[in-house]
């Protein structure tokens, strides 16, 4: 990979993110425009959830060893989380996953037919005890913002609710301009710490397997989570490195633990499917990605600075300035570029990943427009004030890849 390419050099370059020891290995923290992509990520991610009918919850990092226990995360998973902690006579541990909790929130009341599929949401964060050998910028840490969701619904919704959960994948990786390098279905292996428990992983892959009727997909043994098979939409990155951003799963194991139940329309009770699905999995390792994919350029919508306005000369400053307070009132993300900070070619240089360059010379600032600069090269314009703002605003607005149009 290229230096320029890789998103902990692009990543501390551009103030997006960086470490320190004394928080620790694995810990990033962000930068005030690092916040901005993973707030844009996060907000777009809640909008697409609400528009397919998803609730969103809220949920604590930290758990009873016993509710891990029952889920299964302590026997099949412990290697991987933190060491519990004494509180008087109980141990807490720091989650490593947010099904249990979404499990304890479906069973805390009783539950109708009615209302499956019942599809939970949340951005959580969780803990990973990653070796110090394998942690790296955004893509390997220890502590991880989750977009985790969980749908509890009946055995004949099931395939159903993992085909939509692909949808809603593809759709977000169009809107962030990435793309899936390839479908797995992942399986369990020789060797591996499973739940034993033939029939429901028999019955958990046959319904991934109908959710992918249509997709090109790859099977592989041993990547299987330790409760049931699962769906890997798997991205690589410019060094060809492959990764997993999103996955969907069938989950019978969890509901037996939990004991979940509902009232079917025969008044007795049966037991829910729980449907696992992230659709960019964890807020770091997305973002590693959209940084490495775009090299910093990111989408208009997900730009820290969306529209960078710049003065040829002192002169024009009253009006450079001007565009800049109605970009802000319109919710722009704008810069101001003067001339005290070099020269006009210098600056364009400088503000070259920014979507939108607006030069203002003796010409625009007495018609009271901007001459418009794309990031891609293109020139717009001369545009007026309220026009360009407008046309910046809409593409915000409408998220997607387009530049202009």
């Amino acid at each position: 990979m290229d230096a320029h390419e890789d998103h902990r050099r692009l990543g501390r370059e551009l103030d997006l993110f960086d470490t320190d020891p004394l928080m620790g290995a694995g810990l990033p923290y962000w930068l005030p425009d690092g916040a901005v992509v993973r707030h844009e990520l996060e907000q777009y991610v809640r909008e697409l959830e609400l528009s397919a009918g998803y609730r969103h919850v809220y949920s604590p990092v930290l758990g009873k060893r016993e509710l891990y226990e029952i889920s299964g995360h302590w026997d099949h998973y412990s290697d991987d989380m933190f060491p519990p902690m004494r509180l008087g006579s109980e141990e807490v541990v720091l989650r490593p996953s947010l099904c249990p909790h979404h499990a304890l929130i479906y069973r805390s009341r009783a539950r109708s037919y009615r209302e499956l599929p019942l599809r939970l949401a949340e951005l959580g964060g969780m803990y990973r005890s990653e070796l110090s050998g394998v942690l790296g910028g955004l893509t390997r840490v220890r502590s991880i913002q989750l977009n985790d969701a969980h749908v509890f619904c009946t055995l004949d919704q099931a395939v159903d609710e993992a085909s939509a959960a692909l949808r809603l994948i593809r759709r977000a990786y169009d809107d962030l301009g990435i793309e899936a390098s390839r479908y797995r279905l992942s399986l369990p292996g020789e060797g591996g710490k499973y739940v034993a428990d033939p029939e429901l992983w028999s019955r958990a892959t046959a319904l991934l397997r109908k959710a992918l009727e249509g997709v090109d997909y790859e099977e592989a043994e041993g990547e299987a989570a330790f409760y049931g098979p699962k769906i890997d939409v798997q991205i690589t990155d410019p060094a060809g490195r492959e990764a997993t951003l999103s996955t969907v799963q069938i989950d019978f194991h969890q509901p037996e633990r939990f004991g979940l139940t509902y009232i079917g329309a025969d008044g007795a009770k049966h037991r829910p499917v729980m449907v696992h699905r992230s659709i960019v999995g964890s807020v770091e390792r997305a973002v590693a990605h959209l940084i490495e994919r775009h090299g910093g350029a990111f989408p208009v919508w997900l730009a820290p600075v969306q529209l960078v306005v710049l003065p040829v000369s002192e002169v024009q400053e009253a009006h450079a300035l001007e565009l800049v307070r109605e970009a802000e009132s319109s919710g722009i993300r704008v810069a101001y570029a003067g001339p005290d900070q070099g020269t006009l070619g210098a600056r364009i240089r400088g503000a070259r990943l920014v979507p939108y360059q607006a030069v203002i010379g003796e010409r625009e600032a007495s018609g009271g427009l901007a001459a418009v600069r794309l990031r891609d090269g293109r020139q717009v314009g001369p545009l007026g004030v309220a026009e360009l703002v407008r046309r910046v605003a809409e593409r915000s607005a409408a998220r997607g890849t387009a530049l202009w149009e």
